[in-house]
């Protein structure tokens, strides 16, 4: 359901996942000034969450992984996506996972220094699912359990990390954390078995290992705190990771996942049906992602109308927003669309949103 943050309204019916096109020459000494720009460019569109764009990354996840304590990386980790083959880092551990003060703060507290009486900063990072599923993928399966050898410490100790940056977070003046979790959309599909039989043929027990990651880092985080998630099957240089409804999953995340909004990703038949929709818990607000990042053709307003008001049989329009599906620039690469194109979507966005709920 709806929050209140500083007496505003949140999420907003017009929003955005989090990640934008990255400027040619974007560099340490410029970053300030181009995360500056985005931020007066969302205002002008009228966008109340605002985010830095993840200029201080180049992948999603990666980089705020090797904050921790006990992770280290190098370069040679590709990733097949349909059709392309993503280049990322290799992340894996060196030892034991330990707290420790983590650099995605002080972005944070520069992104904040922007907000004023009508904008809130929020902050994307990855989701402690999604770090789990990063130590137990085939590749780093046998040096994790060379220093987990029980995955329920393993767990514990990614928890007891997203406590302690949640804390950190908080004292930084963040009140709307998101985490982007691809592990859902990992799970679904027909070779989701082959993905986790590290972990356990039985699907549903990866599944039960993925909310208790997820629901055990959120223990005892502050009441006025909104935490969103975002459901996604892989984004890359305009291409997927992953197809498969969310029929199988419902039951776990939607139903059971201790955040309070869900942003979801509904912008091709890879998606599925609106159905599972009803398996949404009443604590939780849903951003339908029906607009895509992957192309930048924009959609017809009367379509995008014509689904939300589908996915309003299943749960009530109150209860809904609408955004983009996914990010403009998972990683640094970008997707296949130029800056214009990506500020063009906001604005189908928006003027949607304007329509449907006025």
């Amino acid at each position: 359901m709806t929050k209140t943050i500083n007496g505003i309204q949140v999420p907003q019916r017009a929003d955005l996942v989090g990640s934008f096109l990255r400027p040619a020459d974007l560099s340490d000494a410029n970053r300030d000034e181009y995360v500056a720009r985005l931020v007066q460019k969302q205002k002008e569109l009228g966008y109340t969450l605002l985010t830095d764009g993840e200029f201080n990354r180049t992948f999603w996840h990666l980089d705020f992984f090797w904050g921790f304590g006990g992770v280290t990386h190098e370069t040679g980790g590709d990733v097949a996506f349909n059709g392309e083959t993503a280049r990322l880092d290799r992340v894996y551990l060196k030892g034991k996972l330990t707290a420790q003060p983590h650099p995605f703060i002080e972005a944070y507290k520069r992104l904040k220094q922007l907000e004023d009486a009508s904008h809130i900063a929020k902050l994307t990072v990855p989701s402690p699912a999604q770090f789990f599923q990063q130590l137990t993928v085939p590749q780093n399966f046998l040096a994790t359990k060379a220093v987990y050898p029980s995955t329920d410490d393993l767990i514990r100790d990614i928890a007891a990390l997203y406590q302690d940056f949640i804390r950190q977070f908080y004292a930084a003046g963040g009140r709307y954390l998101q985490l982007d979790d691809c592990t859902w959309g990992a799970v679904v599909g027909d070779a989701a078995s082959q993905r986790y039989q590290n972990l356990n043929c039985n699907l549903d027990f990866v599944k039960d290992q993925l909310l208790r990651v997820n629901n055990l880092a959120l223990e005892g985080r502050p009441a006025d705190l909104v935490v969103a998630t975002h459901i996604c099957r892989g984004n890359y240089h305009s291409t997927w990771f992953n197809s498969g409804a969310y029929d199988s999953v419902a039951d776990w995340v939607f139903a059971r996942e201790n955040v309070d909004v869900l942003y979801l990703e509904y912008d091709d038949e890879r998606s599925g049906g609106f159905e599972p929709l009803l398996k949404v818990s009443p604590d939780k607000h849903v951003v339908l992602g029906l607009i895509t990042t992957k192309r930048p053709e924009l959609e017809d307003e009367d379509t995008v109308i014509a689904r939300i008001d589908e996915a309003a049989k299943y749960i009530p329009l109150e209860r809904l927003s609408l955004s983009p599906q996914c990010g403009f620039a998972s990683c640094a690469i970008g997707n296949k669309l130029t800056e214009e194109q990506q500020w063009a979507k906001l604005q189908l966005v928006k003027h949607i949103a304007e329509r449907v709920w006025g």
